[in-house]
């Protein structure tokens, strides 16, 4: 596996890829690897000539107070996990990269920014969008594959897409998740003794929406109002929300709507600020 440690280091991989008539499927990510990620590069391998992945903490994406400074950073082990998942190089830029002297621009994908976790954490996807603008546009991927537990997040992305006519195809996988159903995350390794048990109310919460939509319930009120049970009855006090959304368009979901809801909760747990959705009428999930 290359390691690109510069603009000029990527380009030049970029060049012997293409010339070689190799697609690029590329997997962003902040490092702290786990299987979710692993899974997202073992698919870019099998459905592209070459799998490229990125590390980078962007600090545009932190507010004041958040975990910027003691987020994860295992660039050795990650690196071995890459490899062993077929990732063919891994960018890994300095900051002065992707934030150039001088840099001033922004890009807000609004309202969508503004909500859910964009309400709990103002400039949050301002700083996600505006980075995997610059990511894409560095390195030019085929396709670009993008873990569904961030549901937001890839639902913003794909309307920057859109909007800005950018050249990439944007492909949402399935969320990966331990063997009691919770998320994959980075920001589990937060979890203390009991908490890590309590985190696991997260997907029993979705789990009991979900199962009440089988039995017919249509109401959104209601769905929600079984999903954050599962959390209080648990003892999780600090719930920043529970949201039965529209899957495309993530507006308010209406009994009348002809497709189901996602229901999406953010919550937190010990230090760590845990998310989670799932599509009510997804058995597999």
């Amino acid at each position: 596996m290359r390691l690109l440690e510069s603009r000029a280091d990527l380009s030049a991989w970029q060049s012997e890829t293409l010339s070689g008539g190799h697609s690029i499927g590329f997997v962003p990510t902040m490092g702290c690897l786990h299987d979710g990620h692993l899974s997202l590069v073992r698919t870019a391998a099998e459905e592209n000539g070459r799998a490229l992945a990125s590390i980078f903490v962007n600090p545009a994406q932190f507010a004041e107070g958040e975990d910027y400074d003691r987020y994860p950073r295992t660039l050795e082990a990650d690196m071995a996990l890459l490899e062993q998942s077929g990732c063919d190089a891994l960018f890994y830029p300095r900051e002065s990269d992707i934030y150039p002297e001088g840099f001033q621009s922004i890009i807000a994908v609004e309202p969508l920014s503004s909500e859910l976790c964009g309400a709990a954490r103002p400039g949050h996807f301002q700083g996600v969008a505006t980075v995997v603008a610059i990511l894409l546009n560095l390195t030019m991927p085929t396709r670009c594959y993008l873990g569904l537990k961030d549901y937001q997040q890839f639902t913003i992305l794909r309307r920057m897409v859109q909007d800005l006519a950018m050249p990439y195809t944007l492909v949402g996988m399935p969320t990966v998740r331990e063997a009691d159903g919770l998320a994959m995350s980075s920001r589990n390794r937060y979890l203390q003794g009991a908490e890590r048990e309590q985190a696991a109310a997260l997907y029993r919460g979705l789990s009991a929406a979900r199962s009440a939509w089988s039995n017919g319930e249509r109401d959104p009120q209601r769905l929600e109002a079984t999903a954050r049970a599962a959390l209080t009855e648990a003892g999780i006090e600090r719930i920043d929300y529970v949201a039965a959304r529209h899957p495309l368009t993530l507006a308010p979901w209406q009994s009348a709507d002809p497709i189901a809801p996602v229901v999406l909760m953010a919550a937190h747990v010990g230090a760590a600020r845990l998310i989670d959705n799932l599509r009510l009428d997804d058995a597999a999930a």
